[in-house]
């Protein structure tokens, strides 16, 4: 009986923000702060916790199959605090003994004594921000390690036992040309990672790069699709399946905590400005790590907004994100779960095939084309737009 009630209950994703950095990309707008003193460390190490083990007892029904530590720079907060996070989730949740436990790290941020003692703790899996091969543009976008150091990372990594390597790359970079990103891509794969992430420089206004960005020779929008269409090629070659937009795994290393986003799975999140879709709500953290310590302290207010999802909206969020992923979407998968019409959207979805831009996908199944997901959210724009003036099932005569 208490087998059948273990595997029985509903996955669940949990995220973890280490907002500490050593210093701050130019092109970042993620929520982190290079003041990394041990005393706010310390406070913070002490409030997650606090968080963590208050959410645990609202969740006795979920059983956590992936846990995650984004950042930041979590590699950065040391191994005893990462550790002590994972061993408060083990004991605040049930946590699956097969679970997915990440953590992000930058090069210069690892050491063989920090790999060890995480892999010790139930970290199976590493996410390695490389970014470049190029020193001159890693120095250029504010990155604090160089392509040497990313390469010993790398054998670190191998040497400590992880069998779940994720490498991080971008294209679209200052200075940054098409040849030079094959070459970069060439490059990372000979250090034999198991997933790939390729990710398109997107200028965020507020930080240093969206203020200088006339001044720093950025490729342009056709030359940056030309890189990412030369990415997903030489991948494919090289055996690599890509699942989502951004995305590439050898078999069976995709990542599942990213795959719960794009499926509509259930995730909490800790830590300033982490987000959390969890029973039927949407909410996320405050964005100040002091308003943060405070509220978890004091029992006051850490929520910087919530919301229950509707229906209607949950059906939107279906195609913005399955339309992200290779599996795509299945029109009676959509029409079971939200009683709407699939008939509007595939005429839009028909037309994108005729240009090339989405294929069929089994019965009733739609995915875009890596063509397609160059100009994804034009074809999404039209698909919500027919989605809104679709009528539900069984009201038309």
């Amino acid at each position: 009986m208490a087998l059948f009630s273990r595997t029985d209950k509903t996955p669940l994703g949990i995220y973890v923000h280490i907002p500490f950095c050593r210093s701050k990309c130019q092109y970042c707008d993620f929520y982190s702060l290079s003041e990394k003193t041990g005393r706010l460390m310390d406070e913070y190490l002490r409030a997650i916790c606090t968080h963590i083990r208050e959410a645990g007892p609202l969740a006795p029904n979920y059983r956590v199959d992936t846990v995650y530590f984004g950042g930041g720079t979590p590699s950065l907060f040391g191994a005893e605090g990462l550790g002590t996070i994972l061993n408060t989730i083990r004991k605040s949740f049930d946590v699956d003994g097969n679970a997915e436990i990440t953590f992000e790290a930058n090069p210069d941020s690892v050491n063989p004594r920090l790999l060890r003692r995480l892999r010790a703790e139930g970290f199976n899996r590493v996410s390695l921000g490389i970014q470049s091969d190029n020193d001159a543009i890693l120095r250029e976008i504010g990155r604090p390690h160089s392509y040497r150091q990313a390469v010993n990372a790398v054998q670190q990594i191998r040497r400590a036992g992880y069998k779940n390597l994720s490498v991080d790359l971008m294209y679209g970079l200052p200075g940054q040309d098409l040849e030079g990103w094959k070459k970069t891509v060439e490059n990372v794969l000979a250090l034999q990672p198991d997933h790939i992430s390729c990710y398109g420089l997107k200028l965020e206004e507020g930080t240093p790069l969206y203020a200088r960005q006339h001044e720093c020779n950025l490729p342009d929008d056709d030359l940056q699709a030309d890189m990412y269409l030369a990415a997903v090629e030489i991948l494919k070659q090289k055996e690599f399946r890509q699942y989502e937009i951004s995305n590439f795994a050898k078999r069976e290393m995709a990542s599942k905590h990213n795959l719960k986003y794009w499926n509509g799975g259930e995730y909490l999140g800790f830590g300033p400005d982490a987000s959390s879709d969890f029973a039927g709500k949407r909410f996320s953290m405050v964005r100040d790590i002091r308003a943060y310590i405070k509220g978890v302290n004091n029992g006051g207010q850490v929520l910087r907004e919530s919301q229950q999802i509707q229906d209607r909206e949950r059906a939107g969020e279906y195609l913005m994100l399955r339309l992200r992923t290779t599996a795509g979407i299945d029109r009676n998968e959509y029409e079971k779960r939200y009683l709407l019409s699939f008939e509007p959207l595939e005429k839009i979805l028909e037309l994108a095939c005729q240009h090339h831009l989405a294929q069929h996908n089994g019965s009733g199944g739609y995915r875009l084309t890596p063509e397609g997901f160059l100009v994804s959210n034009s074809i999404l724009s039209d698909l919500l737009l027919a989605q809104e003036n679709s009528d539900p099932i069984g009201t038309r005569l």
